[in-house]
C-alpha cells in the first residue's frame, strides 16, 4: 500500500541540481515546478531538463506543475511529459473550469491534480473535482487567490479553504493538502498554520524548503493521545457494535468509529 502523502516539496524545474537534492530530502512527493518558479526565458530549458531527468523512474513519486493551461507553454509541457516513466502526476495551475481537466485528460494517461487559484476556480470547485476520473486531487494556490480576492488577513481565505475541502470530499477525492507557507524561517508560524489547516480538514501540506518537511509531518500525524483514543473507540465498537457511551462519557456511534479508523490508518501511513 502506498503511504498517505503528507509532504509535497516544490522545486524549480530550471535547477536540476536542486531537483536532484530534493529527491532525497525526505518529502513524500517532489513537485518539479515549470510555472511560477521559472522565468519566461528559462521555460524551454526547464522543460527539457525535467524531461531528461524523468526519462527514468525516481526514488520518490514526482509530479510536475506545468504552465497555465491557457498560456503559451502548457501544450509543449504536456507533450514532453505525457508518457515519461518518471512522472507520477501532473499538477495543473489556475484551473477555472471542468472542461480544462477533461481536455488534459484526453492528452495524457497521467493522474491529474488541479490547483484552484481564483474566485472563478473556487466557484466551480465541485464541478472541477468531479470533472474526470483522471483527476485525483484538488488544492488551493493561495498566493494567487489572495491577490485575486484582495484578501489581506489570513482568515479571509477560510471560506475558500473549507469550500475546497468540502468539494474534494463530495467528489470522492482525498482531502486536499494545504498551500505553501511562504516564510521558510518561520517554523513556529508554519506549525501553527498547519494546526489550523488540520482543523479545517486539510491533510498534509506543500513545502518550498526541506526544513519545512518535518514540521508539516509532525503537525499532520496523529498524536499519541489521539491514537490511544482511537484504539479505545475501536475496541469498544468491536465489543458492542451499537451506539454507546464510554466510561469517560464520550459517545460512540458509526461516525465516531469511522473517524477513529481514519486516525489509525494515518498513524500507520496507510
Amino acid at each position: 500500500m502506498t503511504p498517505t502523502p503528507l509532504t509535497w516539496l516544490y522545486v524549480p524545474g530550471d535547477r536540476p541540481r536542486v531537483v536532484t537534492k530534493a529527491l532525497v530530502a525526505g518529502a513524500d512527493v517532489v513537485v518539479i515546478d515549470l510555472e511560477d518558479a521559472v522565468a519566461p526565458d528559462r521555460k524551454e530549458y526547464a522543460r527539457a531538463a525535467t524531461a531528461e531527468l524523468l526519462r527514468a523512474p525516481q526514488p520518490v513519486p514526482v509530479h510536475v506543475r506545468v504552465n497555465a493551461l491557457d498560456g503559451p507553454w502548457a501544450a509543449a509541457d504536456l507533450t514532453a511529459l505525457a508518457t515519461l516513466p518518471g512522472v507520477r502526476g501532473l499538477r495543473l495551475p489556475k484551473v477555472t473550469s471542468p472542461g480544462q481537466i477533461r481536455q488534459v485528460a484526453v492528452a495524457t494517461p497521467l493522474p491529474l491534480y488541479a490547483l484552484l487559484e481564483s474566485a472563478l476556480g473556487i466557484e466551480h470547485a465541485h464541478e472541477i473535482a468531479g470533472a474526470h476520473p483522471s483527476l485525483r486531487g484538488i488544492s488551493l494556490g493561495e498566493a494567487d487567490l489572495r491577490a485575486d480576492l484582495g484578501v489581506r488577513a489570513d482568515a479571509g481565505l477560510d471560506w475558500s479553504r473549507s469550500r475546497v475541502v468540502v468539494a474534494a470530499r463530495a467528489a470522492g477525492l482525498a482531502p486536499p493538502p494545504q498551500s505553501v507557507h511562504p516564510d521558510i524561517r518561520d517554523l513556529d508560524g508554519l506549525a501553527a498554520s498547519c494546526a489550523r489547516g488540520r482543523a479545517l480538514g486539510f491533510l498534509g501540506r506543500a513545502a518550498i524548503h526541506p526544513r519545512q518537511l518535518p514540521v508539516i509531518e509532525r503537525a499532520y500525524l496523529p498524536t499519541p493521545a489521539e491514537i490511544e483514543q482511537a484504539e479505545t473507540i475501536i475496541k469498544a465498537a468491536a465489543a458492542d457494535p451499537g451506539a454507546q457511551a464510554l466510561p469517560d462519557g464520550r459517545f460512540v456511534d458509526a461516525a465516531v468509529v469511522a473517524l477513529a479508523q481514519r486516525t489509525l490508518s494515518l498513524a500507520r501511513r496507510g
